[in-house]
């Protein structure tokens, strides 16, 4: 590495227990999608400390904000984020599980650590352009409600991505690699029906069941599936049926539903079919409905010059190491998870890179994937959503993934909250600074390579961007 992009290295180390903390006090507050009032207090204070301009409830969300630092161009956008999941809650570095609460929130997708290392590489750019003079921007975004809500999405509806030169970011997983391909547009929509309550047994026929609705509103659903393409899927979830007695006709009833497709104008089709179900559910029993929009998301854009120049530098700057104290940590909660022979995204694409995979996994015996995997450039199609998608409508982005999980373990698991929780947590955190930061020297440095970026992203976003987000919706936390 250059003198430069070692100091930046040392940077983060020198300041490690800063964002090692930010991390912590995070893992030990979770907080759900859009109420992540304390996280988002800790981000500004830190950012106003550092040196930074804060802008705060950014497109209405009261826990979405920004950290600016610079002047003129590039501009290069760092995303964060915070938030937890429901039902999660987990001991620190704990083997077993053991919830701390029963039922409380828990970091089971490594938001405390996305965004602890997100900050670092944040800060480490600044430094940068502070020492070097140089003239640049850098912005850490707070985007709060990606496990639900979708704050880069609204963010997207109002713009905000598009001052950006390139927007770099990480997420922690059970593998080192650079993220590639596309995935599933998403959209949420709450229908509540409404009907009128009556004796079940005494006077049924002056009923009208709101959960009748729900239940014929689900079977059409279900027929609606044989007619439709095969990347795409509906899910629901009853949230409210009416009440507990069964002699009462239910006069309201709640289902929430999550339609799925790779192309966000294939989402919005096939919401369009739901819908016409949903009507069709309230006319055959007489009720009425109202629709609410919760949130939707786009399929990603993939960016081959940005995850070349994240390649490149994760090779410069390797992976985790791990102590006997973490890997015996970790060799205990991997006998807890799944065997993946071959981890990765290339592996599922691509025959030398599962051979791979499996060879330097062991057959994924191995209780830490501690290599980084071959880089694979890919447009295919993998299941899942992210409202990173959004932001690559938007501008040029690529992601890494840095292994923070045990090898095999389980998206939204207690064993996640345990590792990300632990030493191990911490150092996919500082490795993933560490890689964002010297990425973005080279777009500040290497015009050329920014220039190619930008001309892909182009290319590559043509047809336009078709936001999820409906023009009259605001965010909504469930």
């Amino acid at each position: 590495m250059t003198e430069v992009k070692e100091n930046i290295k040392k940077y983060i180390d020198d300041n490690a227990k800063l964002f090692t903390g930010v991390a912590d006090e995070i893992w030990e507050n979770p907080e759900l999608s859009l109420k992540e009032f304390k996280s988002a207090a800790l981000y500004e204070k830190v950012l106003r400390e550092g040196g930074f301009a804060v802008e705060k409830g950014i497109s209405g969300m009261e826990t979405a904000f920004s950290g600016t630092y610079g002047h003129g161009k590039p501009v290069i956008g760092i995303l964060g984020e915070f938030d937890a999941l429901s039902g999660l809650s987990q001991q620190r570095a704990c083997p077993e599980h053991s919830p701390i609460v029963e039922g409380a929130p828990g970091h089971g997708c490594g938001h405390n650590m996305l965004g602890a290392g997100s900050l670092a590489a944040a800060f480490a750019i600044k430094n940068y352009l502070e020492t070097t003079g140089r003239e640049g921007t850098v912005i850490f975004f707070g985007c709060p409600g990606e496990e639900g809500g979708a704050g880069k999405a609204f963010m997207a509806r109002d713009g905000v991505w598009k001052k950006l030169d390139a927007a770099l970011t990480w997420h922690p997983e059970d593998v080192n690699e650079v993220a590639s391909g596309t995935n599933n547009s998403s959209i949420q929509i709450l229908y509540t029906f409404h009907g009128k309550s009556a004796h079940a047994a005494g006077d049924p026929e002056d009923g009208r069941s709101a959960l009748d609705a729900v239940e014929l509103m689900n079977t059409g659903v279900q027929y609606l599936r044989e007619h439709m393409t095969s990347d795409c899927r509906v899910h629901y979830a009853i949230l409210d049926a009416g009440g507990v007695s069964p002699n009462v006709v239910q006069d309201h009833a709640k289902v929430l539903y999550m339609v799925r497709a790779n192309k966000v104008v294939d989402s919005i089709k096939l919401l369009k079919r739901v819908d016409k179900i949903a009507g069709g559910a309230a006319m055959m029993t007489e009720t009425t409905y109202d629709r609410l929009f919760i949130d939707g998301t786009a399929e990603l854009v993939p960016n081959f010059v940005l995850e070349t120049a994240l390649y490149d530098n994760f090779v410069e700057n390797g992976v985790p190491t791990y102590t006997e104290e973490e890997l015996a940590l970790a060799t205990e909660i991997h006998k807890q998870c799944p065997v993946v022979p071959a981890p990765g995204y290339g592996a599922m694409f691509d025959e030398d890179i599962r051979e791979r995979a499996e060879e330097l996994s062991e057959n994924g015996t191995k209780p830490m994937n501690d290599f980084l995997l071959p880089l694979y450039h890919s447009t295919a199609f993998s299941a899942g959503s992210t409202d990173v998608g959004d932001v690559s409508w938007e501008t040029p982005t690529a992601q890494i993934h840095v292994a923070g999980f045990v090898s095999g373990a389980p998206g939204h698991s207690w064993q996640n909250v345990s590792s990300g929780g632990s030493t191990i947590g911490y150092k996919a955190l500082l490795t993933a600074g560490k890689v964002l930061a010297v990425t973005a020297v080279d777009l500040y440095e290497k015009p050329e390579v920014l220039a190619a970026a930008k001309a892909e992203f182009e290319k590559r976003t043509k047809s336009g961007y078709v936001c999820p987000i409906e023009p009259d919706a605001k965010p909504i936390a469930l």
